[in-house]
């Protein structure tokens, strides 16, 4: 039966049909297509392409079911991370949203066959928090970014340390206030002579003196005492003094942790990418005799690559019974090409990883080449085959 013509309602139906979600049992996560109906997926598991993709799944199932619950993990921890935060939310809540991407990586392709199982994993783990009530499981991120620890470690001192320096204050003016009741208690029990008029009339001359109430003086960090200065002022500066040298000296320690900690993640981000040779517009040959011999060692280019893994999309140039068959394929099963004296090549890990070139020499007898650079024409001598590979624009 043929395609329904462009506006018609037939037409229009199917293709709002199409943008929606559909039902998980017809979806092949090896294949990544979604089928409409049971037909169109007992269609789909019939053809060639699918049996391709189950063969290469038996070959290294693990590796699959890994990736699979990987990205699966990583997808709902980002979206529970960003969109809820720290609160706690119902874990069904947060699938939902996660599956609503139509992109979606799928739990019957992961390790975990129920939600509940998956949100056991995450609270063995320690990655959330999770606790069980009637309405079912909830959850609790649980942030351990280094920048936001730090923040928060930075915080908790200045609030100790604003707390410190009132209870300092407070402690100093109960102290003014006790000695300042001490004399006026002194002043009061000290004899009180009745004012009596003299023998002849010279006037009464009253001699008042007069007390001055004490000054409450802050606590003032300075790094010379005056020469007038109170033995008890020069006291209340040095311990001041001295928390300050042990804050700043926790933080230096915080700060170098931190940058430690970032160095190491730095150098593991760069060992696993030097592992990730599999690039766009590669020429690669096919090693591996899983799918038959029609394939066994023929070459072809890769067109995409997929995110955060080792598994590509190569279409066939040779031998002609497979010209234009795509097959999605793991690097594992793939070998570089190295064209002929003159050809475009690409380095894959190393130095000059990414950059291009063209080949100068062969040294068969190493198994080596050498490599003019397009961008500054340095000639790169003996690279082993495996760091190069042939390149096509």
């Amino acid at each position: 039966m043929g395609k329904h013509e462009v506006g018609t309602p037939k037409y229009i139906a199917n293709k709002i049909k199409a943008k929606g979600l559909q039902k998980l049992r017809w979806y092949c996560q090896m294949c990544q297509k979604q089928c409409r109906d049971e037909n169109g997926f007992k269609c789909h598991t019939m053809s060639e392409s699918h049996h391709r993709q189950l063969l290469l799944f038996a070959d290294n199932a693990s590796r699959y079911m890994d990736q699979f619950s990987r990205e699966f993990s990583q997808g709902y921890l980002n979206l529970l991370k960003r969109q809820f935060g720290t609160r706690r939310v119902p874990a069904n809540r947060v699938y939902q949203e996660y599956i609503s991407d139509r992109g979606h990586i799928h739990m019957n392709a992961t390790i975990w066959l129920t939600l509940t199982a998956f949100v056991k994993y995450l609270g063995r783990s320690g990655q959330c928090i999770v606790d069980e009530t009637e309405k079912g499981w909830y959850v609790t991120y649980i942030d351990r970014d280094p920048e936001t620890l730090a923040a928060q470690e930075r915080k908790l001192k200045k609030q100790k340390m604003d707390k410190d320096n009132e209870e300092r204050m407070m402690e100093f003016i109960e102290k003014q206030v006790e000695q300042g009741q001490q004399k006026s208690s002194e002043q009061s029990e000290t004899f009180k002579e009745p004012l009596t008029r003299p023998e002849n009339d010279t006037p009464l001359v009253l001699n008042m003196k007069i007390n001055k109430k004490p000054k409450l003086l802050p606590i003032i960090k300075q790094e010379k005492a005056d020469k007038g200065s109170t033995s008890s002022e020069s006291s209340s500066v040095i311990p001041d003094i001295k928390q300050e040298e042990s804050s700043e000296d926790s933080i230096e320690k915080a700060t170098s942790t931190i940058k430690s900690e970032k160095h190491k993640s730095k150098l593991s981000e760069d060992e696993n990418n030097e592992e990730r040779w599999l690039r766009e517009g590669l020429v690669v040959k096919v090693v591996t005799k899983s799918l038959g011999d029609k394939y066994y060692k023929a070459k072809g280019v890769v067109q995409s690559v997929s995110n955060n893994s080792f598994v590509g999309k190569v279409k066939l140039k040779s031998p002609e019974e497979v010209e234009n068959h795509v097959i999605k394929i793991d690097q594992e099963y793939l070998e570089t090409v190295i064209p002929a004296i003159g050809k475009e090549v690409m380095i894959l890990w190393g130095k000059f990883k990414g950059m291009k070139g063209v080949v100068h020499k062969l040294h068969i007898e190493s198994y080596s080449i050498d490599v003019k650079l397009d961008k500054d024409s340095t000639v790169i001598k003996r690279l082993p085959y495996e760091q190069v590979c042939k390149y096509v624009t």
